[in-house]
């Protein structure tokens, strides 16, 4: 009987692990499903990502990739949100650079090139030359991060400025609330960076150089996103989607397929 009753509890085991088998490598198969069906794609836009890095030789003017894909990604989504005019540019403030760098980069998307490449500075409380510190709110004089469409131009304190509308809830969303504008201002120099060893800064603003504000503000216009971007902050945004942003640039990357990829730079 003892016999009989492990034979039975054998079958019963052996039985179990090929039902709990078949549902694992069912699993597995529609992960690798999923995978096939969005690996082509995910690899196209990467593939275009690159080439529109190498042929605005981001990498020598000092952006990382990284950060450009991030920036190019919330451009796409933004732009299938229809946030953006026709002509947006992509302009990206990179505060892993340190303030005596050229980390302000304006790129025309569909040109492949950086239209403009200068200084740019952060709030007084985000830091000295590095900017580490951010705030959404109100006063704190600090800068934000994430992304933002350009709106109206107004002249103000700071003579001709362009206001900005941050996308990112609960990073930036309060930008109108705390008049974050571009703007020109003196602090934007290398004649300060000579004296202090860095930028002047700003109440939170990126500001930029007088010589270059009002040049800035006619490219940018209104509906232009710029990417405030700080790698070792916590992040998260609805607009770094890349699946997303792959459908939206697919005129583009079939464009690519047909005709080739833009110039490369080693």
């Amino acid at each position: 009987m003892r016999k009989y009753v492990l034979g039975i509890s054998g079958l019963l085991l052996i039985a179990t692990c090929s039902v709990f088998t078949s549902w694992k490598n069912n699993d597995k198969e529609i992960v690798a499903q999923e995978s096939e069906k969005e690996g082509p794609s995910k690899t196209a836009y990467i593939q275009h990502a690159e080439a529109l890095y190498q042929s605005a030789h981001l990498k020598d003017s000092g952006l990382s990739f990284p950060v450009f894909e991030k920036a190019l990604t919330g451009y796409y989504n933004l732009k299938k949100a229809g946030r953006l005019s026709d002509h947006a540019l992509l302009t990206i403030a990179d505060f892993d650079q340190p303030s005596t760098r050229k980390r302000l980069y304006v790129l025309n998307v569909d040109e492949k090139d950086v239209v403009l490449n200068t200084w740019v500075a952060h709030g007084q409380r985000s830091g000295e030359d590095q900017a580490v510190t951010f705030s959404n709110k109100n006063d704190s004089f600090a800068s934000s991060i994430g992304f933002y469409v350009t709106g109206e131009e107004y002249h103000g304190a700071h003579g001709r400025s362009l206001r900005l509308d941050g996308m990112d809830p609960g990073f930036n969303d309060n930008a109108r609330l705390r008049s974050i504008v571009i703007h020109g201002a003196p602090y934007v120099s290398e004649g300060t960076i000579a004296a202090l060893g860095r930028l002047g800064r700003s109440q939170g603003c990126p500001a930029v150089s007088p010589e270059l504000s009002d040049q800035l503000i006619s490219s940018l216009g209104e509906g232009s996103v710029l990417f405030i971007n700080r790698s070792a902050e916590k992040y998260a945004s609805a607009y770094l989607d890349e699946k997303s942003a792959c459908l939206a640039a697919m005129p583009e990357i079939n464009k690519e397929a047909l005709y080739g990829t833009f110039s490369t730079r080693d």
